[in-house]
């Protein structure tokens, strides 16, 4: 929809008396905004400018002329004269007067045009917006479907000529054609996410002694043909001690760290292997070959010092036992290779924290380490476990971390250093690449000039985009990317409803925490200058508030753990409890501050409410009383102190300190020159303050306050004996008791309120002792599984709680005994494990990395392991290591993971913090999202996630209207709506969301009222958080709303086309590769090239093929009685549309087929088949029916042969072509960018990456989808295209 130009076009110039009859009309191009001419009798043109073919808007179509057109003639520039393509003429037998030129807008094809019921406009409009405004007249509209035909066609005025044809009628609005437009944007089903893996272009070394799968994104990329040959391949072949994948490695590694980049540095290469492949044992190999080309000296960075042990094992399993292993944190700050040291060569191993240390002289690691290797070091650099390097380039608002910095100055200073990146979780989100400068990715000779032009191109391609840099990365042999089979684990998601008892005390705690933060605001406002320490206390206290229910719906989760673990044990499992946080902060405070021997275990909620209240409830400062005897003279002295009435020589100023302010500087300039030149003539004689008499100095008194003189005789009552001490006057004694009498009544007051706030505070501190909160989640497990001596724990933590033999108390003891060091005793845990002593392990973060604790074909312990996650990570890279700790090689099962949740909707930020995370990691490390395990339906902090928030926000503040109707409400009943909108209101002020609330008087009498911040309207993190100190009744009803609000603008994104669904695959009966495919360009460091494919798809299902699958439902009997061939009520084009529908039998909702694109993704419930389809009884007519659309969908689209986009429309139709470009596609991302860019219909501007395997050979190819119109366009941008023999 467009607005009138703001001027009208000049006007048309008087025809030559040969030329054509006036009453031509200018039409504004719909698709590039150029004015064109059209002339009489042409109705249909296509824009010579864009080529978008259109036709006159309604309003002008009366105007096409009887006359054939006359040649075009070209308005006077502006605008530009533009020549049309004549493609429909209609003629009228008798001609109208000429009428003057009027200025109007196209007709945009890929919309449905509607009328204004305000201003009769004609606008074009999306199909699938329901609600707009006017763009002329800004009314608010709304689509009645129901009325549109009815709407659109009105009747022709009756003053028009008889002979005028009437407009052809609009195009209905075909709500199937929406529907499979909408699937065909979605794509189809994922398919199978995974593929076995074999090394495609390597046959040495035995097979893996476990399946290894590789996402089938990253399985469609051929790697570069291998070249090297590798020293130790003898070696290897004998003894076995690698697999063919980890030999493969190898080959690529060291073929990648032959190459330069255009900056003069050496390429390196990136190990993104999952936990069980055995990154380890492929190092060792490296180091190895290293070794055998003379290149004795290694650098490896990884995150334990203990992880020396493995490095050593795996240099001694692949036959390196020559090679030494230099643990670094042993070793001093002096030179490496000195006599002292004597490191000549090997490996030094180090640690990520060890790269930024540095000793007191101020020598750091960093530089021992490049001075060891040297200016032209070409040895090995390995960054193991390189994901903690990863916020280089942190999110804004926060610093780049040391160790990221550290990393990149050391590939900086050894630039001929053959680096190598490994992780599972090196590129979580690319953001988290920043530190991988040797892959090449950005800067000299690339697309991207720097890594920020990088990110920005990927965060606008969405979530396709990072799948495209795992994909590019292998086709140019940087990168391998395999893991474990995930064959037989199980991953289930797991509701944990709070129980009565944890509701009431989830409830009272959410008051408490509203009433806490009022009494906070009150007692900050009494705090002087309280702006400082503000914004301090408001940061701890919502971070406490986090801490706090987190922790609460933590405990929530333990009943059912319990119950889960019991379950498990019985069927003769084992289990492994992963969480986060062991409570050992809130446990070693509570000993300490009530010693060893304790009642109970300690709540973690309620020593962290103890610990902040205590420390940040806004106190006044208690004042310093005065003293009786000393309070007066102490004054005078402070006051004598800080005069500036004594001069340079120690003499006291003559009246200079009384002398009235408006006195110019002059006065005491010559004041102070001529006390320098009396000679101390100034000492002998002096005024009395009351006579103006002269006296001797020495017979007057001094007073020490106001600094006059005075005769002893003259001050009342007199002065008899000339004091020996100080001498204060006696309106100075008046003024200074007043003084001391008002400052003791203020300092009083000062302590009045200063006990009033320390009681205040005593009385919080004794709500909170009394309030009933959960024991420390790990102690209670603990403790309900057993014990210690059931239950192996593997934490950070160094002691515990444990329940005394007798059942009464607690007592605090250490986990380590006097045969078990502390460092050690984690390992003495998981030997008890995986010895069968204990069946029950609890793992930490802090604790398990590193640890396998799978069903081991060599350990005791072969039970299959139940990993239940009580606490998800923060990110996702630490769910996948804790993942990892059960899942490895060797084993004899797959566990069955449960990742529990509350009902509560704010616990979810946690579970959306990870799914994101999980999300992108599948995506970029694995080259598909759906890699990681499924938790996508939990990603709310996305686009949609923040736009949902606003609309919500807006809704509740009344601001704009929902476009849902809130949870447990009804539009029959308003004050339902209204009521609910109350609630929500106070809810977020509650939570300091909603500001600077106000209680409304006069006739909004109770309306609350208040503003929402700018960076909050989109901030879902704060929201979610937030949300979890709301009772939950209100916290899952906002929650729902919030959902609601999400689903309804995805839904609308899917209908316009603008929503990214990653990686499409594209389902066809027969899919064909039409023609050879181009080669459009060739990497010059790889060799690796992008390719053009051009496919045809069949699509559909014949009249046989849907009649069997009927057949074969009912003869195994899961067949419904609604089961059958159903035709559509409605018509379009005097076409009804036939479906076959059958009931699923896992949703229990009918899936549908249709003879132009076989079967639909989308169930829909019997409901919406009846009221939208009628069940046909005559076989004879759905075969008729059927075949009849078969056959039609072949050659034309169902908008029907008018469509207005012709041969480029896909939508419903059976066979079609489709555009890939594939193979490497980075260094060609802008060329394709800029000419999508250019498309007319909304969803091709969209880069989409799709998935097509050919039925006839089974090829698989992942790529960008081109758009038919726009082939010839990026061809035409790249350099050159050239055909490819077989």
């Amino acid at each position: 929809m467009t607005q009138p130009p703001p001027q009208p076009p000049p006007p048309l110039p008087p025809p030559p008396h040969s030329g054509p009859p006036r009453g031509d009309v200018q039409v504004r191009c719909a698709g590039c905004r150029v004015i064109l001419r059209v002339k009489t009798g042409v109705v249909e043109f296509s824009c010579p400018t864009c080529q978008l073919p259109q036709m006159l808007p309604p309003e002008l179509l009366s105007r096409a002329r009887t006359q054939p057109p006359p040649p075009i003639q070209s308005l006077p520039p502006p605008p530009p004269p533009q020549q049309l393509k004549p493609m429909n003429l209609q003629q009228q037998q008798q001609p109208q007067p000429p009428r003057p030129p009027v200025p109007a807008h196209g007709i945009d094809p890929t919309k449905m045009q509607l009328p204004c019921a305000n201003c009769q406009a004609i606008l074009n409009v999306p199909h699938g917006l329901a609600r707009f405004s006017c763009p002329q007249c800004h009314v608010e509209l709304a689509v009645d479907v129901s009325k549109l035909n009815r709407s659109l066609t009105a009747p022709q005025s009756q003053s028009a000529p008889p002979s005028v044809p009437p407009p052809p009628p609009p195009e209905e609005v075909n709500e199937e054609a929406i529907e499979v437009e909408r699937e065909e944007d979605e794509g189809g089903t994922a398919g199978e996410t995974f593929m076995d893996y074999r090394p495609p272009k390597l046959s040495i070394g035995p097979p893996h002694p476990d399946p290894i799968v590789e996402t089938s994104s990253l399985s469609a990329v051929q790697p570069p043909e291998p070249t090297y040959d590798l020293r130790i391949k003898e070696e290897l072949e004998e003894s076995k001690a690698l697999s063919c994948l980890q030999i493969e490695t190898l080959v690529y590694a060291c073929q990648r760290h032959l190459q330069h980049l255009a900056d003069g540095s050496r390429a390196g290469f990136f190990v993104g292997d999952g936990a069980g492949v055995g990154k380890g044992r492929t190092i060792a190999g490296l180091i190895w070959e290293n070794w055998k080309h003379g290149r004795r000296k290694a650098l490896w960075i990884s995150v334990g010092s203990d992880l020396k042990y493995d490095a050593r094992r795996d240099l001694d399993d692949v036959g390196a036992t020559c090679v030494g292993v230099n643990p670094l944190n042993k070793l001093p700050y002096s030179k490496l290779d000195s006599k002292n040291v004597g490191v000549k060569d090997g490996v030094v191993f180090l640690t990520y924290n060890s790269l930024i240390a540095s000793s007191e002289k101020g020598r750091s690691r960093l530089q021992q380490l490049v001075q060891w290797c040297g200016p032209d070091f070409d040895g090995l650099l390995i960054f193991d476990e390189c994901h903690k390097a990863k916020n280089l380039v942190p999110e804004a608002g926060s610093q780049p971390t040391r160790i990221g910095q550290a990393v990149v100055d050391i590939q900086d200073k050894i630039p001929q250093a053959r680096v190598l990146y490994c992780s599972a979780t090196g590129a979580s989100e690319p953001r988290n690449m920043g530190y991988m400068v040797r892959l090449g990715l950005w800067g000299a000779g690339t697309s991207f000039s720097d890594f920020s032009k990088f990110l920005g191109a990927l965060d606008k391609g969405g979530v396709g985009a990072l799948e495209l840099v795992a994909m590019d990365m292998k086709a140019r042999g940087m990168y391998v990317c395999r893991t474990l089979s995930y064959k037989g684990a199980e991953f289930e998601i797991v509701e944990a409803p709070l129980e009565a008892g944890m509701e009431a005390m989830y409830n009272k705690s959410a008051e408490f925490w509203a009433e806490l933060r009022i009494e906070m605001l009150s007692a900050n406002a009494f705090l002087p200058n309280e702006k400082p320490n503000s914004s301090q206390l408001w940061r701890l206290y919502w971070s406490s508030h986090q801490r706090f229910f987190r922790h609460l719906c933590m405990s929530a989760k333990v009943p059912v753990t319990v119950r889960l673990a019991k379950k498990a044990l019985l069927a003769n499992k084992c289990v492994v409890i992963g969480l986060q946080s062991t409570g050992e902060a809130r446990t070693e405070e509570a000993v300490t501050k009530y010693g060893v021997e304790l009642d109970d275990f300690v709540s973690g909620p309620r020593e962290l409410l103890l610990k902040f209240v205590e420390e940040n409830y806004p106190l006044p400062e208690q004042p310093e009383p005065l003293s009786e005897d000393d309070s007066v003279k102490e004054l005078h002295r402070k006051r004598h102190s800080a005069s500036p009435g004594v001069s340079v020589r120690g003499r006291v100023r003559k009246m200079a300190k009384w002398k009235p302010d408006s006195d110019d500087e002059s006065y005491l300039e010559s004041e102070a020159e001529s006390a320098d030149d009396s000679n101390d003539s100034d000492d002998e004689f002096q005024i009395c303050q009351i006579c103006s008499g002269e006296d001797e100095r020495k017979k007057l008194l001094h007073c020490s306050e106001c600094d006059k003189l005075f005769h002893p005789d003259c001050v009342v009552p007199p002065v008899t004996d000339l004091p020996s001490e100080a001498w204060i006057c006696y309106s100075c004694k008046e003024k200074t008791e007043e003084y001391i009498q008002a400052r003791r009544v203020y300092i009083a007051e000062l302590q009045k309120r200063y006990e009033a706030a320390l009681e205040r505070k005593l009385k919080i501190l004794e709500i909170i002792r009394s309030l009933n909160l959960p024991n420390n989640p790990l102690d209670d497990i603990v403790d309900q599984l057993g014990g210690p001596d059931k239950v192996a724990e593997i934490t950070g933590r160094r002691g515990m709680l444990v329940r005394a033999s007798n059942g009464k108390g607690v007592t605090y003891q250490a986990r380590n005994t006097k045969d078990i060091t502390m460092e050690m005793v984690n390992m003495h845990e998981k030997q008890l494990f995986m010895e069968g002593k204990k069946f029950v392990a609890i793992i930490s973060e802090a604790g398990s990395a590193g640890v396998s604790l799978q069903a081991d074909r060599r350990a005791a312990n072969q039970r299959r392991r139940v990993h239940l996650t009580l606490e998800l990570p923060w990110s996702a890279d630490r769910a996948i290591q804790q993942f990892g700790r059960t899942h490895r090689s060797n084993q004899t099962s797959a566990p069955e993971y449960r990742l529990l949740f509350t009902n509560l909707g704010g616990e979810r930020r946690f579970a959306s913090i990870v799914a994101k995370r999980l999300e992108t990691l599948g995506a970029l490390t694995q080259g598909d999202r759906r890699a990681g395990p499924s938790l996508s339906a939990y990603n709310y902090d996305s686009n949609f996630g923040k736009k949902s928030l606003m609309v919500m926000y807006r809704g509740i503040m009344e601001q704009e209207k929902l476009p849902v109707v809130p949870p447990g409400c009804s539009t029959d009943e308003p004050e339902t709506i209204k009521e609910f909108l109350t609630k929500a209101r106070a809810a977020l002020i509650a939570v300091g969301i909603v500001r600077d609330s106000v209680l409304a008087n006069g006739k909004d009498t109770g309306k609350l009222s208040g503003r929402i911040i700018d960076s909050d309207m989109h901030d879902v993190g704060r929201f979610l958080n937030r949300l979890l100190g709301l009772p939950p009744d209100i916290q899952n009803r906002l929650f729902e709303l919030f959902t609601s609000i999400l689903d309804v603008l995805v839904h609308n994104a899917r209908i316009e086309g603008t929503f990214d669904s990653g990686i499409v695959d594209m389902k066809a009966n027969s899919v064909e590769l039409l023609t050879t495919p181009k080669t459009v360009h060739v990497d010059q460091m790889s060799g690796a090239s992008t390719m053009l494919f051009t496919f045809t798809l069949d699509r559909g299902i014949t009249w046989e093929s849907a009649s069997s699958m009927l057949e074969g439902k009912r003869r195994d009997g899961l067949g419904s009685a609604s089961d059958g061939f159903y035709e559509s009520k409605r018509e379009w084009l005097g076409r009804r549309h036939f479906i076959l529908a059958f009931e699923s039998t896992a949703s229990g909702l009918f899936k549908t087929v249709r003879p132009a694109v076989g079967e639909s993704i989308r169930e829909m419930s019997l409901s919406e088949l009846k009221t939208k389809y009628r069940k046909l009884s005559s076989l004879e007519k759905a075969r008729n029916g059927w075949e009849d659309e078969y056959e039609v969908s072949s050659k034309q689209c169902m908008h029907g042969p008018k469509c207005k986009l012709g041969e480029y429309c896909t939508v419903g139709r059976r066979i079609q072509e489709v555009n890939v470009v594939g193979g490497l596609i980075l260094p060609i991302w802008g060329t394709i960018e800029k000419a999508l860019s250019k498309q007319a219909r909304q969803s091709h501007k969209r880069i989409r990456v799709i998935r097509i395997e050919t039925t006839t050979d089974n090829q698989r190819i992942v790529g960008l989808s081109i758009p038919n119109a726009a082939v010839e366009t990026v061809l035409q941008d790249l350099a050159w295209v050239q055909e490819i023999d077989d």
